[in-house]
């Protein structure tokens, strides 16, 4: 896919970029595989706000992904390539030979027609789902489990994929999107391919408002606010902020402070931490 330019008729547009979707091949969703979404919009069962900057957006019904992919022997033609409001990859409507319905991740390279199976004995082509074991190694994957049976959870965004990069035992070695190299039980699944959509990083939104009908609400930096209402407000014009780091505003570190604990269990299967970025 392609972005889409706009003509400068006004000053929203003047910037603004799109995706252009030629290749979704049908608009309307599968009604039986769709679910209510009810926007929180960053309140909980008190109607309090929890999470900041959160708003309801466009209203949208959630497609049932199927992230397990076990539905074993059992082929499956791609009907359709589809646009989720709720993801940045498209999703891939297929119909296996059973009669049964499902959507799925589309990886770049699967078409309208093409066949996609799951379980150990599928294919190493696109599209299919196999447990780590059966996968070669410098496989490049997506949608990968990281506990049995529960379903992918790595690398699910737009353009993005892992890296099988070697066998230990009964473990494989796998280099995630950001760098990061962990290990992960070789029974556990991922399919094959880098995930579609991968221009969708260089969208420009041109305007507040397409951003809000995202649900997003604007932020405001603490620098310009009261000193009552954030630790690095008040001044005299544009100050520094005046502490050793930056702030949170319940005067917790924020930028760069390190969150992950010390003692999680997953740090065992990390071989490698994530490139960090330079502050």
């Amino acid at each position: 896919m392609a972005n889409k330019l706009y003509k400068p008729t006004s000053n929203g547009r003047r910037n603004m970029t799109n995706i252009d979707y030629k290749v979704a091949t049908k608009n309307n969703p599968e009604k039986s595989l769709l679910a209510n979404r009810k926007a929180q919009s960053g309140r909980n069962n008190g109607g309090k706000i929890t999470v900041r900057h959160h708003g309801a957006g466009v209203k949208r019904r959630y497609r049932l992904i199927d992230f397990k992919r076990t539905k074993d022997g059992v082929p499956a033609i791609v009907k359709s390539i589809q646009y989720d409001p709720n993801r940045t990859a498209n999703i891939a409507l297929i119909y296996y030979v059973d009669g049964v319905k499902s959507y799925i991740l589309a990886p770049q390279g699967l078409h309208v027609g093409d066949k996609v199976e799951s379980g150990p004995d599928a294919d190493i082509k696109v599209g299919d789902a196999l447990p780590l074991k059966n996968i070669p190694d410098g496989t490049t994957i997506h949608n990968v489990e990281l506990k049995h049976g529960k379903g992918g959870q790595l690398a699910r965004s737009a353009g993005t994929s892992a890296h099988l990069l070697g066998k230990q035992g009964k473990y494989v070695l796998v280099k995630l999107p950001s760098g990061e190299v962990r290990l992960v039980l070789a029974t556990n699944r991922a399919s094959i391919g880098a995930l579609s959509n991968a221009e969708h990083s260089l969208v420009v939104s041109g305007k507040a408002g397409r951003t809000r009908r995202l649900g997003k609400r604007p932020h405001v930096t603490g620098s310009a606010m009261n000193p009552n209402d954030h630790p690095h407000g008040g001044g005299d014009a544009h100050t520094t902020v005046g502490y050793p780091s930056p702030l949170s505003p319940w005067h917790k570190k924020t930028v760069g402070k390190k969150t992950r604990s010390k003692k999680a269990r997953s740090n065992k299967f990390i071989v490698r931490r994530r490139k960090q970025s330079k502050m």
